[in-house]
This record gives C-alpha cells, structure tokens and sequence, in this order.
C-alpha cells in the first residue's frame, strides 16, 4: 500500500512541477510566446516549430493546447495553422520525454536551490518567476526519479504480473488501457514513463508497450478535449482535430504492430530505450507525415462541429478566456480587447445619436436597447474577468494595467447610459412634442457630435498604445471641445434674443444636449490623464482658442 501511494505522490509531484513550470513561462514569457503563436503562422512548418518550441519550454502539450484553442476562440489565429502547432505540440513533448530520461539527478537539487533563492528573494520580478520554472524543473526530474523508484517494488508483485500478463497484445485493449494511464495522471508523460518501467522490467512486452505509448497519446488528446468544453465552437474544432490526428496515428500502427515489434527486437537496446524512442519515433513520423493535411482537417472538423449561431444574438464576451487568468500579462491584454470592443459599441449607439439628431433615423429604440443590453453584459463579463485575477501576483505596471481597464470600462458604461438618455430626450421632442431644431442650431449639435466621436476614437487609440503624444493631442482636443461647446451655448443665447422660434421651443433640450456631451467628452479624454501620470497635462495649458463671431 505504501509503494503504492508513493507512486501516486510522484505522478502528483510530477503534474506539479509541470503546473509551476507552465505558470512560471507564461507569466515571464506569456505576451512573447502569444506573439510567436498567434503571428506569422500562415505557413504550416513555422507553425509546427512554433508547436516544438512552445511545447518544449511549458512542458506541457495540454498547456500548448489551452493557448492555441484559447487564440482560435478568440478569432486571432485560424483553424488550420492552430492544427499544424498541435501536431509540433505532440512532437515537442515526445522530445521532452527523451531529455528528461536522462541521468539528470545531479541537476534537481541543484534546480530546486538556486529557484528557491531567486523565487524569495526576487518574488515580483522576473529572476523570481524564473526561479519558480527552475523550482518546477526540478520537481519534474525529481518526479520521474521518483517514479521510477517506486514503480520498480510495483514489477515485483505478482499481482500485477497476473493483471498484465492478461494484455495478450490487442493493441486496442492496450490502447485504451494507456489512454486511462495518461487521463488519470494527468500527463501523457507519466504514462509513457510507468510504460518504460513495466517494460524494463520485463512485466509486459514490446507489443502490450507499443499500445500504452499510443493510448497515453490518446488520452493527452481527450483531456485537451474535455478541458476545452466550456470554450467556443471554434476552441473545441482544434482540440477535436488534435485528437483525430491521435486516433489516425492508432489506426495506422494496427496493420504494421508485429513487423515493428521483429524490428524492434532486432536492435540492440534495453526494452525501456526502445519504449521512450518508439515514443519519439512515432510521434515524429505520425505528425510530419500528417502536417500536408492539415487543411483537409481543418475542414473536417468544420464540418463535424458546425458553428451554431446564439440564440438570442445578443454580443457575448469574446476574447476573456479564463484559462488566461493564471498568466497576469495574457488575462490583461484579453481583458484590454475586450473594453476595446465595449468602446466600438459606445461608437455605434454615437453613429445613431447622429441619425436621429438628423431625422434620417425615427425608430431606433430596440437598436439602443439591444446595444445598450450589449454593453451592460460585456462591462460586468470584463468587471468579473478582473475581479478573479489574484491581484497580489501582479507586478506594479500591471497593477497599473489592470486599474486602467477597470476605469475606462466604467466610463464606457456610463457613457452608454447618458447617450440612451439623450436619444430618449431627442425622441420625446420630435415625436411628442413636434418639434424640430433649427438649421443652424442643427449644424451645431452635428458638428459638436462629430468632435465627441473622434475624441472617443483617439481615447480608445491612446488607451490602447499608452502614446504620451497622442495622449497629449487627446488633452489638446478636449480644450478645443470645451471651447467649441462654450461658443455654440453663447450662439444659441444670441438666437434667443433675436426670437428665433425654433430655438425657443428646443432651447432646454439644445442646452442640456451641449452639456451631456461635455460629459461624454470628459469620459473619452480620461486615459489621457492615465498615460502621463496625471502631472504632464501641457494640452490643456495650450493658447486658448479664440472666441468665434456667434452663428447667425
């Protein structure tokens, strides 16, 4: 019992390192490597190195999938370059299993040491983070030591002779007893090890060894499947792709099983190096002979899981994947597309505003209240997104960062709620009361709309960029706003005086107008304020625009 439960300490401990090491990379390297993988990707053997690479430095084929079925999801990367880094994935963490099969006892402590200073010391910076992937490296080496330690008393045991000595060589009996191995571990790589162990030590033979590498394969696939379940259609088309390329590969060992095993035989090799090189050796050869078909997959799985349309069509959040939360920089950014969208939908309910100011729109009410809706359910979705990342793990800059979205969201929402109201207060002019703006108090409302529209666009730009020139060009903009709004109040006065009737049956609605967009204005030129600190606010220190002769 005891052997037992120090096996399963070690898989334990092995999954562990893996999650340290993956956390660790992501957090260091997460905006480099979402680069490396969502850019560039249009030719299909940089994506398969991408896939290796990646792979090689998470540890972890389940972690490369949770990236690339998060990008697909989010609409940054297409199905079919998302397939060829799954099938460099599966490559990538072959290879990984051949390194770390080495003799590297000598390296774990020394690992676990150094990563152990670094991560104390240096707990926010990046030497820590990187201390904590030398931690997690360590415990991986130290795992599959472990591993091996304990699973050698487990060989002995006639039990489990019995209990193996039952695998007659059906490859999908083994198959599928290997793909339980790899779920229950959680690690494809343990599997394949606990196989090596069994082998070497005579309990099972080269046949029985061959189906459980293939089925550990399988089941690294289904747990990508499974985890992607609350994702999209178009994260779940990937994972489902990576998975039939495994059950091809399992279909195509069926035929040739005995002319590889008298292969395998023949050379002179202990039983646990051929089960880690036929690892490697399967894997390799299954994804560069499939990586041509790539496309045709791509359309398979297209077709295999449609993408069905939401059935109230109201906008749903599209890029906060929480599978991100655990890697600050990647959350951030998500949740930074995210309010970007927010501010495309503050646009639109603007364009309307406009229409309706016009008179070329008249029944706009459930296009504002669908849009409305919209912007409600993506500022709580961001709102929430935020709230669930562990505040206390973020640097300063991020910190920052994540301060900023939560500000310029909630402008974004408030800005929303004016703008329906002073559509609600256009329309009960027009439609109740009869009445029309004049032609020149028109233009005016028109032409102020048009400045809100452009300063809500460079607000979002320098959002966006972080530019200390654009964010002063915003602050001058906003002067300007101020100066133009104070001008169009002095000529409305001065048609009031001259009796203008129009004027005077709009004039409280005029006003009020003017006064809500300084609000919005206000809301817009915000992140302006973020990006210089607060100190640096020369835009707004510019010559004062001269007073125009009042329109007549």
């Amino acid at each position: 019992m005891l052997t037992l439960l120090n096996l399963l300490s070690a898989v334990a401990l092995l999954i562990w390192g893996t999650h340290i090491v993956r956390t660790g990379i992501l957090r260091v390297y997460g905006s480099n490597l979402r680069r490396v993988i969502s850019q560039n990707m249009a030719r299909r053997p940089l994506a398969f190195i991408a896939g290796i690479l990646v792979t090689a430095m998470v540890q972890s084929s389940n972690a490369t999938a949770m990236l690339v079925t998060s990008f697909v999801g989010q609409g940054l990367m297409a199905l079919t370059p998302a397939l060829a880094i799954m099938l460099g994935a599966d490559v990538g963490t072959a290879l990984m299993a051949r390194v770390l099969t080495f003799d590297l006892s000598w390296l774990s402590p020394l690992l676990i040491f150094l990563g152990v200073i670094f991560f104390l010391s240096r707990k926010q910076t990046r030497a820590g983070q990187l201390g904590r992937v030398g931690i997690g490296l360590g415990l991986i080496i130290l795992a599959l030591q472990l591993i091996v330690e304990a699973a050698t008393p487990i060989t002995t045991a006639q039990g489990v002779k019995v209990l193996f000595a039952s695998l007659t060589g059906d490859i999908l009996l083994d198959a599928l007893l290997g793909a339980l191995f790899a779920m229950v571990s959680y690690s494809s790589l343990a599997a394949v090890l606990l196989t090596a162990t069994l082998a070497g030590a005579g309990v099972i033979g080269l046949p029985v060894a061959i189906g459980l590498v293939i089925g550990a394969n399988i089941g690294s696939g289904l747990l990508a499947f499974i985890s992607t379940s609350m994702q999209n259609t178009a994260g779940r088309q990937v994972a489902l792709g990576s998975l039939l390329y495994k059950l091809i590969g399992l279909l195509i060992t069926i035929p040739l099983l005995h002319p590889l095993v008298e292969w395998m035989d023949s050379l002179n090799f202990s039983p646990a190096e051929l089960v880690i090189g036929f690892h490697l050796l399967y894997n390799s050869l299954r994804c560069l002979t499939l990586l041509p078909t790539v496309t045709l997959m791509a359309k398979v799985c297209t077709w295999l899981m449609p993408d069905r349309p939401q059935a109230n069509g109201h906008t749903t959040p599209r890029h906060l994947d929480p599978a991100a939360l655990a890697t600050p920089s990647l959350a951030l950014a998500n949740a930074v597309r995210e309010t970007l969208r927010l501010g495309d939908l503050v646009d639109s309910m603007l364009e309307a505003m406009n229409g309706v100011l016009r008179g070329t729109k008249t029944t706009v009410s459930q296009e504002m209240r669908s849009l409305s809706d919209d912007i409600d359910a993506l500022y709580s979705a961001i709102k929430l997104y935020l709230a669930q990342m562990p505040r206390e793990d973020l640097s300063e800059q991020d910190s920052q960062r994540w301060a900023e979205i939560i500000e310029l969201a909630l402008n974004l929402k408030m800005a929303s709620d004016l703008i329906e109201r002073m559509l609600r207060k256009i329309q009960q002019q027009k439609t109740s009361q009869r009445r029309e703006f004049s032609e020149v108090g028109l233009e005016e409302l028109t032409g102020l709309h048009a400045q809100l529209l452009a300063n809500l666009r460079l607000g979002l730009s320098v959002f966006l960029s972080a530019d200390p020139e654009s964010a002063r060009q915003l602050l001058r903009e906003k002067r300007r706003f101020r100066a133009q709004e104070r001008r169009l109040a002095h000529a409305h006065v001065s048609r009031l005086q001259r009796k203008v009737v129009q004027s005077i049956e709009t004039s409280a609605l005029h006003l009020e107008l003017i006064a809500d967009m300084k609000r919005l204005n206000s809301l817009f030129c915000s992140s302006a304020y973020v990006v210089l600190g607060g100190n640096d606010t020369g835009g707004l220190m510019i010559d004062s625009v001269p007073d125009e002769t009042p329109s007549s």
